[in-house]
């Protein structure tokens, strides 16, 4: 299936047809209970023109449901909504038709006081395009802020996969040429780093094919990254990472501790002369997961309108917005003693097991 059948298959008329009928069972309970009330208030002879006209009503809307229903076993899967609001005209005048029909036999054979023909084809016409096609209308724009959301989630995921494929040069170059140095002048040194860059890969790259991380995995990441950067800054550059074994399995997006980290060292660790402190920590808050990278280093004073809307945290913002709607948040600011953090706030949920999502 291509791109564009998927498409209609996902959004187009048939999941919207497939909801109009039968319905649940409580929408049955409720529509069987709503008629036996009207069937109790007109019950009487003396009223069983207001009965005729209520019940050849309900078979219009019955039958432009029917039919918009069946519709779904004409149309091609990959059919658009051209074709269904096509449709949409013979079903309404035809329900209209056959109801009127009916009233009109109905009433003839009681000698009951009637409404005309056309009348009755009116009433009937219009009841049937708000039972049956206000109902459309809205699952189609339903499908088209599901299709907005997805195209969104989907343009994200592919920036995400971009920049996740795009290890950044400098940081390789500045690691391999860090490592041959080191290979000149202290080879214990030089198999240390490359030993955190292969686990930094052998961790980092599987990533670029999942949607979805643990916070473990991320602490790992960001853990071998930091090992690299130490080896690289020396005595300037110390680190930690505080991850409780009770918050490992929490779901995280893949990458984004990872931004967090590289601006602080960039931003942080790079402009200052002297020792600077990494740290990150995580900590439920609130019924939230939250993720604290925090750093003495540079400062936010100069950094603000550099830091707080560069490339990196600006996709780490976007990202939150696409993923979580508004339930997650990030924030870029000064500690009292000066130091700069960077605060994320996300839903705490565990990533499902392979056990759990066989019995799912």
């Amino acid at each position: 299936m291509n791109n564009r059948d998927m498409t209609a298959s996902k959004y187009g008329p048939v999941p919207a047809l497939r909801q109009l009928f039968p319905g649940t069972r409580w929408e049955w309970i409720y529509g069987a209970a709503w008629l036996l009330i009207t069937l109790a208030i007109y019950s009487g002879k003396a009223r069983w023109d207001k009965l005729a006209l209520f019940a050849c009503l309900v078979l219009a809307a019955a039958i432009g449901q029917v039919g918009a229903y069946s519709l779904r076993w004409f149309l091609p899967k990959k059919a658009g909504w051209v074709w269904c609001w096509l449709a949409q005209p013979f079903l309404w005048f035809g329900a209209a038709a056959t109801a009127t029909q009916a009233y009109l036999y109905f009433t003839t054979l009681h000698q009951l006081r009637a409404l005309s023909g056309i009348q009755m084809f009116g009433s009937a016409l219009v009841f049937v395009v708000l039972v049956v096609t206000i109902p459309l209308l809205i699952s189609r724009r339903d499908a088209r802020v599901l299709q907005m959301s997805d195209l969104q989630r989907a343009a994200m995921q592919a920036e995400l996969k971009s920049l996740q494929a795009q290890v950044e040069p400098h940081f390789l170059y500045n690691t391999l040429a860090n490592t041959r140095y080191l290979a000149r002048h202290t080879p214990e040194r030089a198999v240390e780093m490359l030993d955190h860059l292969i686990a930094y890969l052998r961790t980092a790259l599987p990533d670029m094919r999942t949607p979805t991380s643990t916070l473990g995995r991320e602490c790992e990441l960001a853990g071998h990254y930091l090992a690299l950067m130490e080896i690289r800054f020396g005595e300037r550059l110390s680190t930690r990472i505080d991850c409780p074994d009770a918050l490992r399995a929490a779901q995280v997006p893949p990458m984004m501790l990872m931004s967090l980290v590289e601006n602080a060292v960039q931003h942080g660790v790079e402009p200052k002369p002297g020792q600077v402190r990494v740290s990150v920590q995580a900590a439920e808050r609130d019924g939230q997961l939250s993720i604290t990278v925090r750093d003495d280093g540079a400062g936010l004073q100069q950094a603000v309108p550099v830091v707080g809307s560069g490339v990196g945290l600006r996709n780490v913002r976007e990202r939150l917005q696409a993923l979580y709607d508004g339930k997650a948040g990030f924030e870029l600011r000064q500690a009292t003693d000066g130091a700069t953090e960077a605060v994320l706030r996300l839903p705490l949920q565990a990533v499902p097991t392979q056990a759990q999502e066989a019995r799912a």
